[in-house]
């Protein structure tokens, strides 16, 4: 088929609506999406989109606009456009210019939800709505799917509608969502991770017993400083390695166009027994160093304390809130395991750990029409450019597809400068989006939904 190119109208549109999302403040918690969702129900409702709205809470909905294939040439399963339009916190005081004001300096676009995930639903809008207006001869029926709560563990989000509504998402074979298809610039290199795995999730409280009594009293059962003691040794303890196909693939990926050394590198990485030795002799650069093992082993983040007590009384319990994330091939067990070898000679059965929400890691495979689809849209878009399948350390929506059997790949096309680092944009202060990498991206979506889509 022939190329789809956007007008100028067309991109100025695109980044506008990505303003106009970014200027509602859609900070979760509390969330109140409702008011981005009513925005983009109605964008929806004007190009002739299918559309329903449905949620938990009516200050928390979500979409669903459906652009239908012709049912005489629908061959395929749907295809799902996924975003999520609530946003981390953001302080003001912290930024160049107002998280919620989309300031548009010529260059780039401003705010919180710029990149995670706002951009992604205005450049998949754009798409959708080209789709529509050229009229094409769809083989399969497209959804655009936009969710709440993504950001608070997705309870009122995708969580909500594959448990609740999945006959909103018509069995889906595929789902394109966020955190993957943006540039990397590693060694004078270009790479584009594309998102195929994800570590799973063990949110965790533990809670340690000490003795009750006045303040005034020291006592060496304080539970506040037990908890303290048990805090800093997970703090300061490296979980086992647990590496994986999906790790081994990611490391290789970033080390094959250097060579066959650096190849034999990654996966000495990989290795158990060797990889933490290796790591930090490898790898000096610490934020890189921390990204890398962070996918080769379980992690435990201590995140929210509480003891419900007054100041002048010694709790007899206290506790806080603990952010598991599991390695692929690992579970909410395992991580617990991992824990109490680390707790038990400092706390012995003084303490508890509980189980807040859990799920596994998720992995999809790579041989697949749409994965090569991929593939071949970025490399056309930049041929000095390397794609990589990507396992990231965090969640997506993709977990709760996965469990309807679609495919998710994290692909959100983004051309970055090397100046721009997307890790440290991801809920970090002056997040912003280079509006000619976004429109890049527009391009780059819609290429690759239109081959694909038509045959």
């Amino acid at each position: 088929m022939a190329a789809i190119t956007f007008t100028p109208a067309e991109l100025d549109a695109a980044t506008s609506l990505l303003q106009d999302l970014i200027r509602l403040d859609t900070t979760n918690p509390p969330g109140h999406e409702a008011e981005a969702i009513s925005l983009l129900e109605q964008k929806c409702r004007e190009i002739g989109l299918e559309t329903v709205i449905a949620g938990a809470h009516e200050e928390r909905p979500n979409l669903v606009a459906k652009l239908a294939a012709d049912p005489a040439r629908r061959t395929g399963r749907p295809l799902v456009l996924s975003g999520h339009v609530d946003c981390v916190p953001a302080d003001p005081t912290r930024w160049t210019h107002d998280p919620w004001s989309a300031h548009h300096d010529g260059v780039h676009i401003w705010g919180r939800g710029a990149i995670d995930m706002k951009g992604f639903v205005a450049m998949a809008f754009a798409v959708i709505a080209k789709l529509k207006r050229e009229n094409l001869p769809l083989s399969r029926d497209v959804l655009f799917v936009v969710v709440s709560d993504e950001e608070a563990g997705t309870r009122l989000g995708s969580k909500w509608l594959v448990e609740e509504r999945p006959d909103l998402l018509g069995d889906p074979e595929y789902v394109i969502n966020e955190v993957g298809g943006f540039t990397v610039h590693r060694d004078g290199r270009r790479f584009y991770p594309v998102q195929v795995a994800e570590k799973g999730v063990a949110w965790l409280r533990l809670t340690v017993r000490g003795k009750p009594g006045h303040s005034s009293l020291p006592s060496p059962d304080n539970a506040v400083s037990r908890l303290a003691r048990g805090i800093e040794a997970i703090s300061e303890t490296r979980l086992p390695w647990h590496p994986s196909p999906e790790a081994h693939r990611f490391l290789a990926g970033f080390a094959k166009p250097r060579g066959l050394l650096a190849e034999k590198v990654a996966g000495f990485l990989c290795h158990p027994v060797m990889g933490p030795i290796l790591l930090p002799l490898f790898i000096r650069e610490p934020t890189r160093r921390a990204s890398i093992e962070a996918i080769l082993r379980n992690t435990a983040t201590a995140t929210s304390l509480g003891t419900g007590g007054n100041i002048n009384v010694v709790p007899g319990y206290a506790s806080v809130d603990i952010d598991g994330r599991l390695a692929p091939g690992q579970t909410t067990d395992d991580l617990l395991s991992e824990l109490e070898v680390i707790l038990s000679p400092i706390l012995g059965n003084d303490y508890a750990l509980s189980v807040l929400q859990d799920s596994p890691p998720v992995s999809f495979e790579t041989d697949t029409e749409l994965f090569r689809e991929i593939e071949r849209s970025l490399a056309e878009a930049d041929p000095g450019g390397h794609v990589v399948p990507a396992i990231i350390p965090g969640f997506t929506d993709s977990r709760n597809y996965a469990t309807l059997g679609a495919r998710c790949y994290g692909f959100y096309p983004l051309q970055l400068p090397p100046d721009l680092d997307f890790a440290a944009l991801f809920h970090g202060d002056d997040e912003r989006i280079p509006v000619a990498g976004f429109h890049w991206g527009i391009g780059v979506l819609a290429g690759m939904l239109g081959r694909f889509l038509v045959k």
